[in-house]
């Protein structure tokens, strides 16, 4: 494990090589779980102001539900998540011809519909953040779901740590205070290093 100031980072992001498998798993991990995606307090925000704007990137069925009950839920300690149906996948996710579960927020905005991607959370998925009470925790999520993606063979291009897999996830640990910029450098060049020697 790694401590940055007050930032807990598991070994196992450190260690782990990742890619999304879609071909394998079908974007199963829209679908499996006890509640949504994580939002934060901005993402509803924007969810509420693009609601409209998505609704032919996503289900009937998933349309209707956030109609009913709004763009997000909250779970017994007040976090906020996306909808699901019947207790299955996010209101938001759409199937496509091949079966794979899509996120029909990233679709719109690749179609530049809506200027919003998709929650963090599932941009830094399968990273979890968890406040704990003088730290801030980072997690793999470790499950059946992504042992394709853990499995999978690995040319240069592709491997590269989570935590800087993408600019939206370091940006999002700046925009937390998680990692300092002067902390940049220090964290992710080892980490290169270690992933691709």
């Amino acid at each position: 494990m790694i401590i940055i100031d007050n930032t807990l980072i598991s070994d196992d992001i450190l260690n782990k090589k990742f890619r999304c498998n879609t071909s394998k798993c079908k974007g199963v991990c829209c679908v499996k779980g006890e509640e949504g995606a994580p939002l934060e307090k901005n993402e509803e925000a924007l969810l509420k102001k693009n609601f409209k704007k998505l609704e032919k990137y996503i289900s009937k069925e998933g349309f209707e539900i956030i109609s009913n009950q709004g763009v997000s839920t909250k779970d017994n300690e007040g976090i906020l998540h996306t909808p699901l149906i019947n207790e299955r996948e996010c209101a938001y996710v759409n199937i496509d011809e091949k079966g794979i579960v899509t996120c029909g927020i990233e679709n719109a905005y690749n179609n530049k519909a809506i200027d919003f991607q998709k929650p963090i959370s599932c941009h830094l998925y399968p990273i979890r953040i968890s406040e704990l009470k003088n730290y801030t925790a980072l997690n793999f999520h470790n499950w059946e779901v992504c042992e394709s993606a853990c499995s999978r063979i690995f040319n240069f291009h592709y491997r590269s740590t989570i935590v800087i897999r993408s600019n939206t996830r370091l940006n999002y640990f700046l925009i937390k205070g998680l990692i300092q910029p002067a902390q940049i450098t220090r964290l992710t060049i080892p980490l290169k290093q270690k992933i691709t020697n």
